[in-house]
Protein backbone atom coordinates (compact mmCIF):
# COMPACT_ATOMS: atom_id res chain seq x y z
CA UNK A 1 0.00 0.00 0.00
CA UNK A 2 1.35 3.39 -0.99
CA UNK A 3 1.86 5.80 1.89
CA UNK A 4 -0.64 8.63 1.86
CA UNK A 5 0.83 11.93 0.68
CA UNK A 6 -1.48 14.87 1.33
CA UNK A 7 -0.73 18.40 0.15
CA UNK A 8 -0.64 21.08 2.80
CA UNK A 9 -4.06 22.40 3.79
CA UNK A 10 -5.96 19.17 3.08
CA UNK A 11 -7.01 16.65 5.81
CA UNK A 12 -5.44 13.21 6.00
CA UNK A 13 -7.63 10.10 5.96
CA UNK A 14 -7.07 9.73 9.70
CA UNK A 15 -8.17 13.31 10.29
CA UNK A 16 -11.25 12.86 8.12
CA UNK A 17 -12.44 9.82 10.09
CA UNK A 18 -11.70 11.36 13.49
CA UNK A 19 -13.20 14.77 12.75
CA UNK A 20 -16.39 13.38 11.24
CA UNK A 21 -16.87 11.33 14.41
CA UNK A 22 -16.38 14.52 16.45
CA UNK A 23 -18.76 16.51 14.24
CA UNK A 24 -21.48 13.88 14.49
CA UNK A 25 -21.04 13.48 18.24
CA UNK A 26 -21.30 17.23 18.83
CA UNK A 27 -24.26 17.40 16.46
CA UNK A 28 -26.01 14.54 18.26
CA UNK A 29 -25.47 16.00 21.75
CA UNK A 30 -26.99 19.32 20.73
CA UNK A 31 -29.93 17.54 19.07
CA UNK A 32 -30.43 15.46 22.20
CA UNK A 33 -30.89 18.56 24.33
CA UNK A 34 -33.04 20.39 21.79
CA UNK A 35 -35.37 17.46 21.20
CA UNK A 36 -35.46 16.02 24.74
CA UNK A 37 -38.87 17.67 25.38
CA UNK A 38 -40.18 16.07 22.18
CA UNK A 39 -39.07 12.57 23.18
CA UNK A 40 -40.38 13.13 26.70
CA UNK A 41 -43.70 14.27 25.19
CA UNK A 42 -43.81 11.19 22.97
CA UNK A 43 -43.34 8.96 26.02
CA UNK A 44 -46.38 10.56 27.67
CA UNK A 45 -48.45 9.47 24.69
CA UNK A 46 -46.85 6.02 24.61
CA UNK A 47 -47.30 5.44 28.34
CA UNK A 48 -50.97 6.38 28.18
CA UNK A 49 -51.48 4.35 25.01
CA UNK A 50 -50.20 1.32 26.93
CA UNK A 51 -53.01 1.91 29.46
CA UNK A 52 -55.73 1.84 26.81
CA UNK A 53 -56.22 5.54 26.15
CA UNK A 54 -57.18 6.33 22.55
CA UNK A 55 -56.70 9.67 20.83
CA UNK A 56 -59.98 11.66 20.76
CA UNK A 57 -61.93 8.67 22.07
CA UNK A 58 -60.76 7.35 25.43
CA UNK A 59 -59.38 9.66 28.12
CA UNK A 60 -58.54 9.01 31.76
CA UNK A 61 -58.79 10.28 35.32
CA UNK A 62 -55.91 9.75 37.70
CA UNK A 63 -55.53 10.25 41.44
CA UNK A 64 -51.75 10.20 41.27
CA UNK A 65 -49.73 7.87 43.51
CA UNK A 66 -46.00 7.03 43.57
CA UNK A 67 -46.73 3.94 41.43
CA UNK A 68 -47.67 6.35 38.63
CA UNK A 69 -44.24 7.23 37.28
CA UNK A 70 -44.25 10.63 35.59
CA UNK A 71 -41.85 13.56 35.68
CA UNK A 72 -42.66 15.48 38.90
CA UNK A 73 -46.31 14.47 38.88
CA UNK A 74 -47.94 15.16 42.23
CA UNK A 75 -50.82 13.96 44.36
CA UNK A 76 -52.17 17.46 45.10
CA UNK A 77 -54.98 17.13 42.61
CA UNK A 78 -56.49 14.46 40.38
CA UNK A 79 -55.51 14.69 36.71
CA UNK A 80 -57.25 14.03 33.42
CA UNK A 81 -54.97 13.36 30.44
CA UNK A 82 -56.83 14.27 27.24
CA UNK A 83 -54.86 12.82 24.31
CA UNK A 84 -55.96 14.50 21.10
CA UNK A 85 -55.30 14.06 17.39
CA UNK A 86 -55.76 17.22 15.32
CA UNK A 87 -54.95 15.60 11.98
CA UNK A 88 -58.67 15.40 11.17
CA UNK A 89 -59.29 19.05 12.06
CA UNK A 90 -59.68 21.47 14.99
CA UNK A 91 -60.96 20.18 18.33
CA UNK A 92 -62.94 21.97 21.03
CA UNK A 93 -62.36 21.51 24.76
CA UNK A 94 -65.33 22.89 26.67
CA UNK A 95 -64.77 23.47 30.38
CA UNK A 96 -67.46 23.93 33.00
CA UNK A 97 -67.09 26.74 35.54
CA UNK A 98 -65.02 25.66 38.51
CA UNK A 99 -61.56 25.17 39.97
CA UNK A 100 -59.79 23.56 37.01
CA UNK A 101 -56.15 24.22 36.08
CA UNK A 102 -55.43 23.21 32.50
CA UNK A 103 -52.74 23.40 29.88
CA UNK A 104 -52.78 22.32 26.25
CA UNK A 105 -49.38 21.40 24.83
CA UNK A 106 -48.30 19.58 21.71
CA UNK A 107 -46.00 16.58 21.47
CA UNK A 108 -42.98 18.90 21.34
CA UNK A 109 -44.16 20.19 24.74
CA UNK A 110 -44.68 23.59 23.24
CA UNK A 111 -47.35 25.66 24.94
CA UNK A 112 -50.60 25.98 23.01
CA UNK A 113 -53.18 27.38 25.44
CA UNK A 114 -53.92 27.83 29.14
CA UNK A 115 -57.43 26.94 30.23
CA UNK A 116 -59.41 27.15 33.44
CA UNK A 117 -58.20 29.26 36.36
CA UNK A 118 -54.89 30.36 34.76
CA UNK A 119 -56.41 30.77 31.31
CA UNK A 120 -58.44 33.47 29.60
CA UNK A 121 -61.71 32.03 30.94
CA UNK A 122 -60.45 32.57 34.51
CA UNK A 123 -62.25 29.51 35.82
CA UNK A 124 -65.63 30.70 34.54
CA UNK A 125 -65.78 27.99 31.91
CA UNK A 126 -65.78 28.33 28.16
CA UNK A 127 -65.00 26.80 24.80
CA UNK A 128 -61.34 26.42 23.84
CA UNK A 129 -60.49 25.85 20.19
CA UNK A 130 -57.30 23.93 19.38
CA UNK A 131 -56.08 24.38 15.81
CA UNK A 132 -53.74 21.96 13.99
CA UNK A 133 -50.52 23.07 12.29
CA UNK A 134 -50.96 25.04 9.07
CA UNK A 135 -54.71 25.42 9.63
CA UNK A 136 -55.99 28.09 7.24
CA UNK A 137 -59.75 27.76 7.69
CA UNK A 138 -62.10 30.21 9.31
CA UNK A 139 -61.80 30.73 13.05
CA UNK A 140 -65.27 31.34 14.48
CA UNK A 141 -65.94 33.80 17.28
CA UNK A 142 -66.80 32.73 20.81
CA UNK A 143 -63.72 30.55 21.41
CA UNK A 144 -60.42 30.89 23.21
CA UNK A 145 -57.96 29.85 20.48
CA UNK A 146 -54.61 28.07 20.52
CA UNK A 147 -52.54 26.74 17.60
CA UNK A 148 -50.37 23.62 17.90
CA UNK A 149 -47.14 22.71 16.09
CA UNK A 150 -48.04 19.00 16.02
CA UNK A 151 -51.15 16.93 15.45
CA UNK A 152 -50.66 15.04 18.68
CA UNK A 153 -51.81 17.31 21.48
CA UNK A 154 -52.11 16.73 25.22
CA UNK A 155 -54.69 18.48 27.33
CA UNK A 156 -53.52 18.18 30.93
CA UNK A 157 -56.41 19.02 33.24
CA UNK A 158 -56.17 19.24 37.03
CA UNK A 159 -59.14 19.62 39.35
CA UNK A 160 -58.60 21.29 42.71
CA UNK A 161 -60.07 19.23 45.59
CA UNK A 162 -61.95 22.00 47.36
CA UNK A 163 -62.21 21.20 51.06
CA UNK A 164 -60.17 18.05 50.47
CA UNK A 165 -62.94 16.39 48.47
CA UNK A 166 -60.93 14.35 45.96
CA UNK A 167 -63.94 12.35 44.75
CA UNK A 168 -65.80 15.53 43.76
CA UNK A 169 -62.68 16.88 42.08
CA UNK A 170 -62.31 13.67 40.07
CA UNK A 171 -65.97 13.73 39.07
CA UNK A 172 -65.53 17.32 37.88
CA UNK A 173 -62.91 16.13 35.38
CA UNK A 174 -65.46 13.93 33.62
CA UNK A 175 -67.69 16.94 32.95
CA UNK A 176 -65.15 18.36 30.50
CA UNK A 177 -66.48 18.03 26.95
CA UNK A 178 -64.32 17.39 23.88
CA UNK A 179 -65.61 17.37 20.31
CA UNK A 180 -64.59 18.37 16.75
CA UNK A 181 -65.25 21.92 15.59
CA UNK A 182 -66.87 20.57 12.44
CA UNK A 183 -69.49 17.82 12.91
CA UNK A 184 -68.31 14.28 12.16
CA UNK A 185 -70.89 11.68 11.14
CA UNK A 186 -69.65 8.84 13.34
CA UNK A 187 -68.52 10.96 16.28
CA UNK A 188 -69.18 9.62 19.78
CA UNK A 189 -68.41 11.44 23.01
CA UNK A 190 -65.15 10.32 24.63
CA UNK A 191 -65.24 8.06 27.68
CA UNK A 192 -63.06 8.32 30.78
CA UNK A 193 -61.13 5.38 32.24
CA UNK A 194 -60.14 5.26 35.92
CA UNK A 195 -56.34 5.04 35.70
CA UNK A 196 -55.72 5.22 39.46
CA UNK A 197 -55.50 1.46 40.19
CA UNK A 198 -52.95 0.74 37.46
CA UNK A 199 -49.18 1.44 37.62
CA UNK A 200 -47.82 3.45 34.72
CA UNK A 201 -44.67 5.02 33.33
CA UNK A 202 -44.90 8.09 31.11
CA UNK A 203 -41.26 9.18 31.46
CA UNK A 204 -38.25 8.91 29.12
CA UNK A 205 -36.17 7.36 31.93
CA UNK A 206 -36.06 3.91 30.31
CA UNK A 207 -34.72 5.20 26.97
CA UNK A 208 -32.94 8.46 27.72
CA UNK A 209 -29.44 6.90 27.73
CA UNK A 210 -29.76 4.57 24.74
CA UNK A 211 -30.26 4.33 21.00
CA UNK A 212 -33.99 3.96 21.74
CA UNK A 213 -34.09 7.71 22.44
CA UNK A 214 -33.32 8.33 18.77
CA UNK A 215 -35.79 5.69 17.58
CA UNK A 216 -38.54 7.47 19.50
CA UNK A 217 -37.46 10.81 18.05
CA UNK A 218 -37.56 9.37 14.54
CA UNK A 219 -41.19 8.33 15.06
CA UNK A 220 -42.16 11.95 15.79
CA UNK A 221 -40.05 13.43 12.99
CA UNK A 222 -41.54 10.95 10.53
CA UNK A 223 -45.19 11.24 11.57
CA UNK A 224 -45.65 14.89 12.59
CA UNK A 225 -45.51 18.14 10.60
CA UNK A 226 -42.22 19.97 10.90
CA UNK A 227 -42.28 22.65 13.58
CA UNK A 228 -40.98 25.87 11.96
CA UNK A 229 -38.79 26.83 14.93
CA UNK A 230 -36.89 23.54 14.69
CA UNK A 231 -35.76 23.78 11.05
CA UNK A 232 -32.07 24.01 11.96
CA UNK A 233 -32.44 21.05 14.29
CA UNK A 234 -34.13 18.97 11.60
CA UNK A 235 -31.13 19.63 9.38
CA UNK A 236 -28.78 18.34 12.06
CA UNK A 237 -30.97 15.26 12.57
CA UNK A 238 -31.00 14.57 8.83
CA UNK A 239 -27.19 14.52 8.86
CA UNK A 240 -27.47 11.79 11.52
CA UNK A 241 -29.96 9.73 9.50
CA UNK A 242 -33.18 10.91 11.16
CA UNK A 243 -35.29 12.41 8.42
CA UNK A 244 -38.96 12.60 7.52
CA UNK A 245 -40.01 10.01 4.95
CA UNK A 246 -36.88 7.88 5.35
CA UNK A 247 -36.27 4.80 7.51
CA UNK A 248 -33.97 5.12 10.50
CA UNK A 249 -31.22 2.57 9.87
CA UNK A 250 -27.92 3.87 11.29
CA UNK A 251 -24.75 1.90 10.57
CA UNK A 252 -22.46 0.67 13.32
CA UNK A 253 -20.48 3.92 13.45
CA UNK A 254 -23.51 6.20 13.75
CA UNK A 255 -25.25 3.84 16.19
CA UNK A 256 -22.26 4.05 18.51
CA UNK A 257 -22.13 7.83 18.25
CA UNK A 258 -25.84 8.23 18.94
CA UNK A 259 -25.70 5.91 21.94
CA UNK A 260 -22.73 7.84 23.33
CA UNK A 261 -24.46 11.16 22.71
CA UNK A 262 -27.53 9.99 24.64
CA UNK A 263 -25.38 9.20 27.68
CA UNK A 264 -23.52 12.52 27.48
CA UNK A 265 -26.67 14.53 26.75
CA UNK A 266 -28.53 13.03 29.72
CA UNK A 267 -25.52 13.71 31.93
CA UNK A 268 -25.35 17.33 30.80
CA UNK A 269 -29.03 17.95 31.42
CA UNK A 270 -28.86 16.27 34.84
CA UNK A 271 -26.00 18.60 35.82
CA UNK A 272 -27.85 21.67 34.53
CA UNK A 273 -30.94 20.58 36.42
CA UNK A 274 -29.45 19.55 39.76
CA UNK A 275 -26.25 21.63 39.93
CA UNK A 276 -27.53 24.94 38.61
CA UNK A 277 -25.00 27.79 39.00
CA UNK A 278 -27.07 30.75 37.83
CA UNK A 279 -27.50 33.44 40.48
CA UNK A 280 -31.15 33.95 39.56
CA UNK A 281 -31.98 30.40 40.63
CA UNK A 282 -32.02 31.47 44.32
CA UNK A 283 -35.40 32.24 45.87
CA UNK A 284 -34.23 33.74 49.18
CA UNK A 285 -30.59 34.85 49.46
CA UNK A 286 -28.69 32.79 51.98
CA UNK A 287 -30.86 29.68 51.50
CA UNK A 288 -30.61 26.64 49.24
CA UNK A 289 -34.11 27.00 47.79
CA UNK A 290 -34.30 27.45 44.02
CA UNK A 291 -36.98 28.41 41.57
CA UNK A 292 -38.10 25.17 39.94
CA UNK A 293 -37.88 27.01 36.62
CA UNK A 294 -35.57 29.89 35.85
CA UNK A 295 -37.25 33.14 34.93
CA UNK A 296 -38.91 33.42 31.55
CA UNK A 297 -41.91 35.30 30.27
CA UNK A 298 -43.70 32.99 27.86
CA UNK A 299 -44.38 29.33 27.22
CA UNK A 300 -41.36 28.86 24.95
CA UNK A 301 -38.54 30.13 27.21
CA UNK A 302 -38.07 33.18 25.00
CA UNK A 303 -35.87 36.06 26.14
CA UNK A 304 -35.90 39.35 24.18
CA UNK A 305 -33.24 38.21 21.70
CA UNK A 306 -32.74 34.51 22.35
CA UNK A 307 -34.12 31.30 23.81
CA UNK A 308 -33.10 30.62 27.40
CA UNK A 309 -31.70 27.17 26.69
CA UNK A 310 -30.36 26.74 30.24
CA UNK A 311 -33.83 27.29 31.68
CA UNK A 312 -35.35 24.98 29.06
CA UNK A 313 -32.89 22.17 29.81
CA UNK A 314 -33.30 22.49 33.57
CA UNK A 315 -37.06 22.41 33.46
CA UNK A 316 -37.70 19.65 30.92
CA UNK A 317 -35.25 17.23 32.54
CA UNK A 318 -37.29 17.50 35.73
CA UNK A 319 -40.82 18.11 34.56
CA UNK A 320 -43.37 18.27 31.77
CA UNK A 321 -45.28 21.16 30.23
CA UNK A 322 -44.67 24.89 30.33
CA UNK A 323 -46.94 27.85 29.84
CA UNK A 324 -47.20 31.60 30.23
CA UNK A 325 -49.21 31.22 33.44
CA UNK A 326 -47.26 28.32 34.92
CA UNK A 327 -44.41 30.30 36.47
CA UNK A 328 -45.65 33.85 36.37
CA UNK A 329 -44.35 35.29 39.62
CA UNK A 330 -47.36 37.22 40.78
CA UNK A 331 -50.66 36.70 42.52
CA UNK A 332 -52.47 36.14 39.23
CA UNK A 333 -50.70 32.80 38.75
CA UNK A 334 -52.52 29.62 39.60
CA UNK A 335 -49.57 28.14 41.47
CA UNK A 336 -45.85 28.42 42.09
CA UNK A 337 -43.13 25.81 42.56
CA UNK A 338 -39.91 25.94 44.56
CA UNK A 339 -37.17 23.32 44.29
CA UNK A 340 -35.36 21.96 47.35
CA UNK A 341 -32.50 19.53 46.79
CA UNK A 342 -29.83 20.51 49.36
CA UNK A 343 -29.71 20.87 53.13
CA UNK A 344 -28.53 23.90 55.09
CA UNK A 345 -24.90 22.84 54.56
CA UNK A 346 -25.40 22.67 50.77
CA UNK A 347 -25.25 18.85 50.72
CA UNK A 348 -27.59 16.95 48.42
CA UNK A 349 -30.56 15.35 50.18
CA UNK A 350 -29.75 11.67 50.80
CA UNK A 351 -32.40 9.04 51.47
CA UNK A 352 -30.16 7.40 54.07
CA UNK A 353 -30.33 10.44 56.35
CA UNK A 354 -33.05 12.08 58.43
CA UNK A 355 -34.10 15.70 57.90
CA UNK A 356 -36.60 18.23 59.18
CA UNK A 357 -38.16 21.17 57.40
CA UNK A 358 -39.86 23.78 59.57
CA UNK A 359 -42.55 25.61 57.63
CA UNK A 360 -43.76 29.00 58.94
CA UNK A 361 -47.56 29.15 58.94
CA UNK A 362 -49.78 30.43 57.61
CA UNK A 363 -48.27 29.77 54.20
CA UNK A 364 -49.24 32.63 51.82
CA UNK A 365 -51.66 30.78 49.56
CA UNK A 366 -55.39 31.34 49.09
CA UNK A 367 -56.05 27.68 48.32
CA UNK A 368 -53.49 25.24 49.78
CA UNK A 369 -49.83 24.25 49.84
CA UNK A 370 -47.92 20.98 49.63
CA UNK A 371 -44.50 19.33 49.66
CA UNK A 372 -43.83 16.38 47.34
CA UNK A 373 -40.67 14.25 47.44
CA UNK A 374 -39.14 12.92 44.21
CA UNK A 375 -36.49 10.34 43.39
CA UNK A 376 -33.50 12.11 41.81
CA UNK A 377 -33.01 9.35 39.23
CA UNK A 378 -36.55 9.00 37.91
CA UNK A 379 -37.73 12.54 38.81
CA UNK A 380 -40.96 10.87 39.88
CA UNK A 381 -42.51 10.49 43.32
CA UNK A 382 -40.50 8.38 45.77
CA UNK A 383 -41.73 4.79 45.68
CA UNK A 384 -41.63 3.93 49.38
CA UNK A 385 -43.31 1.34 51.59
CA UNK A 386 -45.83 3.95 52.72
CA UNK A 387 -47.09 4.46 49.15
CA UNK A 388 -47.17 8.20 49.78
CA UNK A 389 -44.70 10.96 48.92
CA UNK A 390 -46.67 14.11 49.75
CA UNK A 391 -47.65 16.27 52.71
CA UNK A 392 -50.47 18.69 51.97
CA UNK A 393 -52.36 21.34 53.90
CA UNK A 394 -55.55 19.83 52.44
CA UNK A 395 -55.16 16.62 54.39
CA UNK A 396 -52.34 16.65 56.93
CA UNK A 397 -52.29 19.65 59.25
CA UNK A 398 -55.81 20.07 60.56
CA UNK A 399 -55.73 21.20 64.18
CA UNK A 400 -52.08 22.20 64.05
CA UNK A 401 -51.38 25.04 66.48
CA UNK A 402 -48.59 27.59 66.59
CA UNK A 403 -46.75 29.59 63.98
CA UNK A 404 -44.85 26.72 62.36
CA UNK A 405 -45.20 23.08 61.40
CA UNK A 406 -42.32 20.59 61.29
CA UNK A 407 -42.04 18.09 58.44
CA UNK A 408 -39.88 14.96 58.72
CA UNK A 409 -38.03 13.12 55.94
CA UNK A 410 -36.03 9.92 56.40
CA UNK A 411 -35.96 6.15 56.02
CA UNK A 412 -37.65 5.40 59.38
CA UNK A 413 -40.76 6.81 61.01
CA UNK A 414 -40.09 9.45 63.70
CA UNK A 415 -40.81 8.45 67.29
CA UNK A 416 -43.11 11.42 67.88
CA UNK A 417 -46.76 10.43 67.67
CA UNK A 418 -48.50 12.02 64.70
CA UNK A 419 -45.30 13.34 63.13
CA UNK A 420 -45.68 14.56 59.56
CA UNK A 421 -43.32 12.28 57.68
CA UNK A 422 -42.30 11.24 54.16
CA UNK A 423 -40.30 8.03 53.93
CA UNK A 424 -37.09 8.19 51.86
CA UNK A 425 -35.03 5.37 50.34
CA UNK A 426 -31.50 4.71 51.69
CA UNK A 427 -28.83 5.36 49.10
CA UNK A 428 -31.16 7.30 46.80
CA UNK A 429 -30.99 11.02 46.21
CA UNK A 430 -34.25 12.93 46.48
CA UNK A 431 -35.61 16.44 46.09
CA UNK A 432 -38.87 18.25 46.75
CA UNK A 433 -41.18 20.69 45.06
CA UNK A 434 -42.83 23.06 47.52
CA UNK A 435 -46.05 24.21 45.83
CA UNK A 436 -48.42 27.03 46.71
CA UNK A 437 -51.82 27.25 45.03
CA UNK A 438 -53.31 30.71 44.80
CA UNK A 439 -50.06 32.41 45.92
CA UNK A 440 -50.31 35.74 47.71
CA UNK A 441 -47.99 38.75 47.86
CA UNK A 442 -45.84 37.41 50.69
CA UNK A 443 -44.83 34.47 48.48
CA UNK A 444 -43.06 36.91 46.16
CA UNK A 445 -41.98 39.95 48.17
CA UNK A 446 -39.80 37.90 50.58
CA UNK A 447 -41.76 38.89 53.69
CA UNK A 448 -42.34 35.12 54.04
CA UNK A 449 -39.62 32.55 53.40
CA UNK A 450 -38.72 28.91 53.92
CA UNK A 451 -35.74 27.82 56.00
CA UNK A 452 -33.43 25.10 54.72
CA UNK A 453 -33.63 21.39 55.41
CA UNK A 454 -31.79 20.43 58.60
CA UNK A 455 -30.03 17.07 58.68
CA UNK A 456 -30.22 15.24 61.98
Amino acid sequence: MVDEVVPGGYPTSEEVARVYDEIDLNRAIQCYRQFFPTVSGYMIFKGNDDLGLVLNKVFGTLETKPKHVGLTLNSDTPYAPLLLDLSTGPMVVELPPGPLICIAMDVNQRWVLDMGLPGPDGGKGGRHLLLPPDYDGDVPEGYFVGRATSNRLLGGIRSLPVGGDVDAATERLTTVKVYPLEPVADWTDPVFLDLTPVPQDTTPDSIEKSIDFWRALHVIVDTEPAAPLYRFGYGELAALGIEKGKPFAPDERVTGILAKAAVIGAEQMRVESFADRRPDRVVWPGTQWEWAALRYENGDFDKPYSVDTEARDKWFFQAIGASIAMFRRDTHAGSLYWLGLRDADARYLDGSNTYTLTVPVPVPGKLFWSVTAYDAQTRSQIQNDEGRAILSSLFDFEGTEGDEVTLHFGPTRPEAVGAHWIQTIPGRGWFVYFRIYGPQDAAFDKTWSLPDFIRA
